[in-house]
């Protein structure tokens, strides 16, 4: 029974929940990146390249069966082994999109909390006559 309720506490601890907030987050957000690069971002690098579908780049390994189509699909149905780079790179340019949505998130929150502390407040300087009646007090006292 103890480790039942050791493990109730554990997966009801708010980083635990907070985690589990977050990737569930996080694998919302990296199918909006999927959808902006693979609908948005790929076809104008394609168009600029010339027109080529980064998905079915592929450099076939091994020998194609006679009667085998020469699409990506149709290699990897039949069993040919296929290096597809093409997915590679698309896999890259979402990590590097990925990472520089979150490197501005990050940015933009710590600007926001820069902004929130607020500036340490000055002593107020203390006018000159004060200070010299203080010294004179004080050098009566000895």
């Amino acid at each position: 029974m103890g480790m039942l309720q050791e493990f109730k506490e554990f997966a009801v601890k708010g980083n635990v929940v907070d985690l589990a907030v977050g990737v569930i987050i996080g694998g919302a957000f990296g199918k909006i990146v999927d959808s902006v690069v693979g609908d948005l971002i790929m076809p104008v690098v394609g168009a600029i390249i010339g027109k080529l579908d980064f998905s079915n780049l592929f450099l076939v390994l091994g020998s194609i069966p006679p009667g085998t189509g020469t699409t990506l699909d149709a290699l990897k149905k039949a069993g040919v082994p296929v290096m597809a780079y093409g997915s590679f790179i698309t896999v890259a340019v979402n990590f590097a999109i990925l990472a520089f949505i979150i490197f501005l998130m990050i940015k933009q929150i710590n600007r926001m909390k820069s902004a929130e502390v607020p500036a340490p407040v000055a002593e107020p300087v203390t006018p000159e006559d004060v200070v010299l009646l203080r010294e004179i007090r004080d050098s009566l006292k000895k």
